[in-house]
């Protein structure tokens, strides 16, 4: 009789350019968790003059006030919900050190993030593309039509996203200077 597992590949095994992926997700996690605290203590250190940076320009106010918000609301929890949103992921660490937030929770916050976000993402980005391969070696035709309707569907979304942005901007009032 067949054991169950031998048809589960070992999780061990998996490899990219020699070093086993478990190796790259630790690696990449310790870099994320880096990148996080230069975030911060450049945002600290720049202070408000971030926001007339060149960074701070390409942001907008509009996306720095609800980062500053979600930060002043949430603080350190701000912080570990940003990896799950890829807008926020790279833009509220700067933020929370210009805000000063508790560098002790921000730490904190951010190890969490880096210790569930990365694994979650790297196994999960690693099965889709192995199984998008395994699917392209047994039917080609079926692998180009996937990955048709992935970018369409990432098109529609993206396209959905501008729309509704333009159609508020529109209802705001503009400010607007009256001569009396």
């Amino acid at each position: 009789m067949r054991s169950p597992a031998a048809g589960i590949p070992d999780p061990t095994s998996a490899a990219l350019w020699g070093l086993p992926l478990w190796l790259w997700v630790v690696l990449g996690g310790i870099g994320l968790f880096g990148a996080f605290q230069v975030y911060y203590w450049v945002g600290h250190r720049l202070g408000s003059r971030l926001y007339a940076s060149r960074l701070g320009r390409r942001l907008g106010r509009d996306s720095i006030r609800r980062v500053e918000n979600a930060v002043r609301r949430w603080g350190a929890l701000a912080v570990y919900g940003c990896f799950w949103v890829p807008g926020l992921r790279h833009t509220l660490p700067w933020t929370a050190g210009v805000l000063r937030i508790s560098y002790p929770w921000y730490v904190v916050a951010s190890a969490l993030g880096c210790l569930t976000w990365v694994p979650v993402t790297s196994f999960g980005l690693y099965s889709v593309i192995w199984g998008w391969l395994r699917l392209a070696a047994r039917s080609p035709a079926l692998a180009v039509v996937v990955a048709v309707v992935a970018v369409a569907a990432v098109a529609a979304l993206v396209l959905r996203r501008r729309r509704r942005r333009r159609r508020e901007a529109e209802r705001r009032p503009e400010d607007t200077l009256t001569t009396a």
